[in-house]
């Protein structure tokens, strides 16, 4: 497959002349500004009163029957035992534990940075009704299940303080996605770009998030850079041991909690950036999904898709991932049907 060398012409130029149909990584150089020009001070935003899923409900315990005799002494004899209160087990935003019950459809993006995706842009209830009608248009034979895929570790194109060229997005952040997700019954996927910073590091600081049935974890390895690596110069890759590190702890999670199964997303642009996925091993409680990233064509779109399900490890599923700008500039944003079409059927959906 061809590939551009990083840095050269400009944007437009380089999508146009990757026929792979995979966005280089100079094509998204100038996205890495972007994060500090949105401010991620401006990011903050006013969380709603918030239900927690992760404390099962439980039935109110009955009075008890009987009472005490003329002498005030108990009447033991007439005395019923008390039902233990039941306790509901967590379930997924529209019931059940199980996804393979839904097709996942979901918006990504970063509140203010607008060419980061669309669910950074305009008013979030609207946008998740939007989610809501396009993942209609996906479900086919499953129920749909609108996804917000919340960018939450940012790649920087600066080192900063502590050189991992990253920046944490605020909880209070997460918290007005996280409560948006709920009022909609929409499930919030928080998205890692780790820089260098380590993969599995990230996903543990979101430990208190994770802990909840309706949020999940979404990776992006082209971001993942390793020493001396800079984002934008080159991909960068994660391995497939990795990535089953994180899969192993949310399995543990998934268990000590009693949760529903939980997706691990990770998207990949090309197969150098998960270079041994044979290595994969998924886990109890945990839905891996391998979603194919990429600019392009309709064509060059489904001959990447062809090239990374090739040799898929036993027990992954599969994702595709559409631009609504940059696939229609190149030529045109595929269409529910043409997608449903891919072989084997996504089992999620994301837009940018």
């Amino acid at each position: 497959m061809a590939h551009t060398t990083p840095g050269q012409g400009t944007g437009a130029e380089r999508i146009r002349e990757n026929t792979s149909g995979q966005s280089t990584p100079a094509t998204r150089r100038g996205l890495l500004s972007v994060t500090a020009a949105a401010g991620l001070g401006l990011l903050a935003g006013c969380g709603e009163q918030n239900t927690d899923w992760s404390s099962p409900s439980r039935s109110p315990t009955p009075a008890k029957s009987g009472g005490t005799s003329a002498a005030g002494s108990d009447n033991k004899a007439s005395r019923s035992p008390s039902p233990k209160p039941t306790k509901r087990r967590p379930e997924l935003p529209r019931g059940g534990r199980d996804l393979s019950r839904y097709r996942l459809v979901g918006y990504c993006g970063l509140p203010g940075a607008a060419a980061l995706g669309r669910l950074g842009t305009g008013d979030l209830n609207q946008r998740v009704k939007e989610i809501e009608k396009t993942a209609r248009d996906y479900a086919a034979d499953r129920e749909p299940l609108p996804v917000l895929e919340l960018l939450a570790t940012i790649t920087n194109s600066s080192a900063g303080p502590d050189g991992t060229y990253r920046t944490r997005v605020p909880d209070d952040t997460i918290q007005r996605f996280h409560d948006a997700a709920r009022r909609h019954e929409a499930m919030l996927l928080l998205n890692i770009q780790p820089g260098r910073a380590s993969m599995l590091d990230e996903v543990k600081a979101l430990r208190d998030w994770l802990v909840k049935p309706d949020v999940g974890i979404a990776l992006d390895p082209e971001w993942d850079m390793g020493p001396g690596e800079v984002p934008g110069d080159t991909y960068g890759s994660t391995s497939g041991k990795e990535l089953t590190d994180v899969a192993r702890y949310l399995s543990d999670i998934v268990e000590e909690h009693d949760l529903p199964e939980k997706p691990l997303v990770f998207h990949q642009v090309a197969v150098s950036v998960v270079p041994d996925q044979s290595a994969l091993r998924p886990q109890p409680g945990v839905v891996v999904i391998k979603s194919a990233d990429g600019i392009g064509s309709p064509g060059m779109k489904r001959d990447t898709w062809r090239q990374l399900v090739k040799d898929q490890p036993e027990g992954v599923r599969t994702g595709f991932k559409l631009f609504y700008e940059e696939d229609a500039e190149v030529s045109r944003l595929m269409t529910p049907k043409e997608v449903l079409a891919l072989r084997p059927r996504p089992d999620y959906v994301m837009f940018e």
